[in-house]
């Protein structure tokens, strides 16, 4: 069976830092990549990053760059997205989810698996 489990979340200020994690299991961990998105209440859901654990190639959505991070310890099957610099717009359930990566892009479109979110509070 497969789980993705996200954690990290929390409350933080307005300029502060928080770590998310999403460990995986029940798949191999290089066949996939693993993406972060995000859902603010009364809003869609947006993309946040996506990093490919076959060739090590990430992305973070344009809003987000140069605050966000994401990195992969592919020993520990686990996703890694540092956010620094958070602001409240940040505010939102954030969750991971693992798509069988293709030759053809960096991130699928497709993502066969998600976990459950954890919740980002950042106040200002």
């Amino acid at each position: 069976e497969v789980q993705l489990q996200a954690s990290g979340g929390g409350l933080v200020q307005t300029g502060g830092s928080l770590r998310l994690s999403c460990a995986a299991s029940g798949l191999t961990f290089d066949d996939y990549a693993i993406a972060w998105f995000r859902q603010a209440p009364g809003k869609e859901r947006e993309g946040v990053s996506c990093i490919n654990n076959h060739d090590g190639r990430s992305y973070v959505a344009d809003s987000m760059k140069g605050r966000f991070t994401i990195s992969s310890d592919n020993a520990k099957n686990t996703v890694y997205l540092q956010m620094n610099s958070l602001k409240p717009e940040d505010t939102a359930v954030y969750h991971c989810a693992a798509g069988p990566v293709i030759p053809t892009a960096l991130c699928p479109g497709k993502w066969d698996y998600w976990g459950h979110g954890t919740l980002v509070t950042v106040s200002s």
